[in-house]
């Protein structure tokens, strides 16, 4: 994209792409953090207000489909490819993805508190690989609609089994515990 391109579609004069972002990439990677922080603004209270990993799968599949009709993934997936041969990419594009990876890792914490698997779970960790497969599942979606369906229900079903293990009662809690403290101490 060049900055006569950006500039006509703006309806400005293209030294001012340079006068105000020194170059197209600059300009690309401020637009990506306003977009991903004005995005981030829109969906923060849904977030706050997720009570389960089912509701957070479901509000990341509300997410998916307005994410897309805005042409929000086409953009990230844009950034995203061009950052893999472009430094002067990579580290904004990465920039504005840890805000998404703040936020769900701030709701992992709260959802998973008191679960046997906190103990256990590198949330920040968690929160990355949830935005990870969410990037990859935006991306692949745009290929094949069906399979994105297929790997979205997939986790609602790993999402089930965790909601069913932190309705145990105490002993078998407590018969998890030791399971998942022997097998982690094996590592």
């Amino acid at each position: 994209m060049s900055a006569r391109t950006i500039a006509a579609a703006a309806g400005v004069n293209q030294a001012l792409v340079f006068y105000h972002f020194g170059t197209v990439d600059d300009l690309l990677t401020a637009a990506c953090r306003a977009s991903t922080a004005d995005r981030l603004a829109h969906w923060s209270t849904r977030l706050t207000e997720v009570g389960s990993l089912r509701e957070l799968l479901a509000v990341g599949q509300e997410l998916h489909e307005q994410e897309r009709e805005l042409g929000n993934v086409s953009f990230l997936a844009q950034l995203l490819a061009g950052a893999q041969t472009d430094e002067r990419l990579a580290a904004p594009t990465a920039a504005a993805l840890q805000l998404w990876v703040d936020e769900i890792e701030s709701v992992l914490r709260r959802l998973l508190a008191g679960s046997p698997f906190a103990e256990i779970a590198d949330v920040p960790g968690l929160a990355r690989a949830v935005c990870a497969a969410f990037v990859g599942l935006e991306l692949y979606d745009g290929v094949d609609r069906a399979a994105t369906r297929q790997a979205m229900s997939a986790l609602d079903q790993l999402a089930v089994l965790i909601e069913i293990v932190d309705d145990l009662g105490p002993i078998a809690r407590r018969a998890l515990r030791s399971r998942v403290n022997r097998a982690t101490r094996r590592d």
